[in-house]
């Protein structure tokens, strides 16, 4: 067990370290956590911390630095006023932010990531699958040259989906528009993923080209989710070995590794993976600060933040739960 002496001391060479990468010692933590004790006192309780595994000793004559279970015990203790406040992360900065944020889904994905980059100084990643999540807006069909005819889908996220086929031969516009009729009445308002099958019309010819474009739109090729990284030069900076930054760069840029990275964090119901917790072995120095967001209450997608176990936990704990929660009402908001 910590009492709380010890949980002072441990939080005080956890900032301490985070702040300056040296170790610490007996003094300075003293100092750090405002205690009245003596330095012999301070001393015994470290060397406690560290027999119980919360503290290691890099060197015989250094101070000490946290290990994984001391990081754990520190961000698990951590309360709402550890989290308020933290730097430019407060809930105004962030909502002015997604304010003024316009343009296609891509463009509002790819400002998130740099938008968490900018307020914890780590690498960022943005997981999308708002496609499935996203309810239909509208829906037209739009004839263009000779025989092909496009289908145009507004979704509530701002994205717009375009299917095109081309039909061997001249439609008449009419089918065109009682054909976007039926579609529209299969998908509007719906989420993409559970639009109905649309109702048959009596008509062979606009029939078949509902159930095309229907087919098609089902059955679409999404890619999956998608991924979008911002500061990945803030990893290059955050550690000394160059294997190191290699191995997690590399891993940054394998997008199926980060979706199921992210996910598996999340489904074992973390908010935070610390070294060895992520599994992945390559991120065994690193952290990882994760939130899903929401749009109408329904799983879209993930944010997180990546950097060394060395990291400001309650700073980049705060960005990521303020700016997961400004996404999901944007989108939401449509």
């Amino acid at each position: 067990m910590v009492d709380e002496r010890k949980a002072a001391i441990l939080r005080a060479v956890i900032e301490q370290y985070t702040d300056t990468a040296q170790p610490v010692g007996s003094s300075a933590a003293a100092r750090a956590a405002g205690l009245r004790v003596s330095a012999a006192t301070v001393r015994n309780d470290m060397a406690a911390l560290e027999t119980e595994g919360y503290l290691s000793q890099p060197h015989t004559s250094a101070g000490r630095i946290p290990t994984e279970k001391g990081y754990r015990f520190f961000v698990d203790h951590l309360d709402a006023r550890d989290l308020t406040g933290r730097g430019p992360t407060n809930d105004k900065s962030v909502a002015d932010f997604f304010s003024h944020l316009r343009g296609e889904i891509e463009q509002v994905m790819q400002e998130t990531a740099s938008l968490l980059t900018d307020l914890t100084d780590y690498a960022a990643v943005v997981v999308d699958d708002t496609v499935e999540a996203a309810v239909v807006r509208s829906v037209q069909l739009v004839p263009l040259a000779g025989s092909a005819v496009m289908s145009v889908i507004v979704l509530s996220n701002g994205q717009v989906l375009k299917q095109t086929f081309d039909f061997g031969a001249e439609i008449d516009l009419q089918v065109i528009d009682r054909a976007g009729h039926f579609l529209s009445a299969a998908t509007v308002d719906r989420v993409l993923a559970e639009a109905v099958e649309p109702k048959a019309s009596g008509d062979n010819v606009v029939d078949s080209l509902v159930r095309q474009f229907y087919q098609e739109l089902m059955a679409r090729d999404s890619d999956g989710e998608r991924v979008y990284v911002d500061g990945t030069a803030k990893v290059a900076s955050a550690f000394q070995a160059v294997d190191s930054v290699s191995q997690v760069l590399t891993i940054l840029e394998q997008q199926l590794v980060v979706v199921s990275l992210l996910a598996d964090v999340v489904e074992r119901g973390l908010s935070v993976a610390i070294g060895s917790e992520t599994g992945v072995a390559p991120l065994s120095e690193c952290s990882l600060v994760v939130s899903p967001y929401e749009i109408d209450g329904e799983h879209a997608g993930s944010i997180a933040v990546l950097g060394p176990t060395r990291m400001n936990y309650p700073q980049a704990m705060s960005a990521v739960a303020v700016v997961s929660r400004q996404l999901g009402q944007l989108l939401s908001e449509g």
